[in-house]
């Protein structure tokens, strides 16, 4: 890969010392001097000719305009006018006609700007497309290169134009990355493939006998089919729709259950989710991601995304305990506050939750007048938390439940039925509910990057294709997707389908594969209508805000722990191009990281 050249220029007259590219931008009127976009490499006779006081032709009957900028062009004509030899603009040389009406004289000449009085069309406002007719890959080497912050870090980047398949530009595009959440692209363009963009999930109920005058005997189980669904997200998604009741689908099988005329259940609420192998938490993980909602173990039975929402107020005196909030609000936790509301200060809260436990320790200050502190929280054991929300459904409906919460999990390797959300021997299905269509699901998964989706997604896909809902049985597909998709082999090493395993390894260029192939899929649009629209949507809303053009990006984000990464496609006048970018091990804060990788972005839509 060539270097970025040192913008160096020799001039004709008494000046002949090399001009550096900042001291070329100290020449530029004032209306030009606050574009900070890199000047292009421009031959001498240009240079000395437009841009540079002091040199060149002046023409006859030039006026001093003062320190303006005004109309200037060509005699007869704008600045389309005939080329030349110099980047497409005329010389004078030999032919008077074309010699350039205007120039611009710096500082100590004692001249600003002249103009002539023909042509009306300055060539200042040309000079925006000057300054950016450099090859694409050249202004991305001078963003990279010219910018201490990228040289801190890891960097790899990766351009394809998909009207071609040409490499546009590569930097260690080859080299491997931890992804993050670009991980999503792998996973979800798996599971539209396999599945179908019409695929549901079901998750049914069932008991082991009809109920008999009100009288159900025996367990009631709610069986998971690793539906994503059951929350209270909107779907299709909407930009900024408001959330809805968290237990909205727990609420209508609840309601299907009270038509029937249950009003006594004489066994336990079983949470089944033997539909998938109970492997909660994918090899490479921190541990302290486990208390949190994006660390949410995978479950087929998932409700509210397997999280509970926690709300802490200051009490209504200095040196009350705090108020506390969990929504849902049924009784799950065991909650241990040691929270204090203080006359003063700023909110400090501390939340702890062994691995397995249901105790939730608080501990902390509050200020008396300060706001509200709100934590999103993972569930420890997602179908038990599902047996509870039910039980605590029926009763609010007044049907007596004598049992207790429960769940049912298949460890890897065991047998156990039933394997799917079907009834076993003799049962009886009560209720049922199926998911919106997989193509909405994915919408939400790469929009919102929700991590737990694209868990459920993988397992799925290993039990509908192979037969064993595991992660093993999704990777192992995912490793046989990668290779239809003409993913390089080796470019792909994955741990979970996520993106949160810091074992995972790409390339840029696996990345950009993958994002070619789909682009002749049949399936294209579905896959790129479920990325985020950069300044709009998901987890681009809040970059690329105020640029209107950036509305033709469109790609999955990344973040971790030293680690930054976007991927997805851009629109160009040239056409559509497929990107990668990758950032790993960085020294800096990370906006500043974040703020080169959406210039370089930039120039892609150009």
């Amino acid at each position: 890969m060539r270097r970025p050249v040192s913008h160096q220029q020799y001039v004709r007259g008494h000046r002949r010392d090399p001009v550096s590219r900042h001291r070329l931008r100290g020449h530029l009127p004032p209306c030009r001097r606050d574009d900070r976009r890199a000047l292009p490499l421009l031959p001498p006779r240009l240079l000395q000719r437009i841009i540079l006081p002091g040199h060149g032709w002046r023409p006859p009957g030039a006026v001093d305009t003062g320190n303006l900028c005004r109309p200037v062009g060509y005699p007869g004509g704008d600045a389309g006018a005939v080329p030349g030899r110099d980047y497409g603009l005329p010389s004078h040389r030999g032919d008077p006609d074309l010699r350039p009406a205007y120039k611009i004289a710096g500082p100590g000449r004692g001249q600003s700007l002249k103009f002539a009085r023909r042509g009306f069309l300055p060539l200042l406002l040309v000079l925006p497309a000057l300054l950016s007719s450099q090859p694409l890959p050249e202004r991305i080497e001078s963003v990279v290169r010219s910018s201490i912050t990228a040289r801190h870090g890891h960097w790899g980047i990766h351009v394809l134009d998909l009207s071609t398949g040409q490499s546009l530009y590569a930097w260690q595009e080859d080299q491997f990355f931890v992804p993050a959440s670009t991980t999503k692209l792998f996973s979800t363009a798996m599971a539209l493939h396999r599945l179908g963009p019409d695929y549901r999930f079901r998750t049914a109920v069932f008991a082991p006998r009809k109920p008999e005058n009100g009288l159900l005997r025996g367990d009631l189980r709610l069986a998971g089919g690793g539906d994503p669904t059951l929350s209270g997200r909107a779907y299709p998604y909407r930009r900024d729709a408001p959330a809805g009741n968290p237990l909205q689908a727990i609420e209508d099988l609840s309601d299907a259950l009270a038509r029937q005329g249950i009003a006594r259940i004489e066994g336990d609420i079983i949470g089944d989710d033997t539909a998938y192998e109970w492997e909660p938490f994918p090899e490479g993980r921190a541990q302290e991601d486990f208390l949190w909602e994006f660390g949410a173990p995978v479950s087929a039975l998932t409700v509210n995304d397997s999280r509970i929402a926690l709300v802490v107020r200051p009490g209504r005196r200095a040196g009350d305990p705090a108020q506390i909030r969990l929504t849902p609000s049924f009784d799950y936790f065991l909650v241990e506050n040691r929270v204090v509301t203080t006359a003063a200060g700023t909110p400090k809260l501390q939340v702890a939750r062994a691995p397995g436990s249901r105790q939730l320790r608080l501990w902390g200050t509050m200020p008396l007048r300060g706001p509200a502190e709100g934590r999103s929280l993972a569930v420890d054991d997602p179908a038990l938390f599902a047996a509870a929300a039910l039980r605590d459904a029926l009763i609010r409906r007044g049907v007596a439940v004598t049992g207790r919460p429960q769940a049912r999990h298949r460890y890897p390797g065991e047998t156990l039925l039933p394997a799917e959300p079907s009834p076993a021997a003799g049962d009886v299905r009560l209720a049922e509910r199926l998911s919106p269509p997989l193509a909405d699901i994915l919408t939400v998964v790469n929009k919102e990057s929700v991590n737990l989706h694209a868990e459920l997604l993988l397992a799925e896909t290993g039990r509908a294709r192979r037969g064993v809902g595991s992660r093993a049985a999704g990777l192992a597909e995912l490793e046989s997707f990668l290779r239809e998709a003409n993913v390089p082999d080796g470019d792909a090493r994955l741990y979970d389908a996520s993106g949160l395993s810091m074992l995972n390894m790409t390339t840029p260029r696996a990345l950009t594969s993958l994002l070619s192939w789909m682009e002749r899929s049949p399936l294209r649009d579905a896959f790129r209508d479920s990325l985020p629209v950069a300044g709009e949507e998901g987890t681009l809303r809040n970059r690329f805000r105020g640029l209107p053009e950036a509305r033709w990006l469109r790609a999955k984000t990344g973040s971790l722990s030293r680690v930054i990464a976007i991927a997805g496609y851009a629109g160009s006048p040239s056409g559509i191009r497929a990107f990668a970018i990758l950032v790993n091990n960085y020294a800096v804060p990370a906006a500043e990281v974040r703020a080169i990788v959406d210039k370089i972005c930039m120039l892609l839509l150009d």
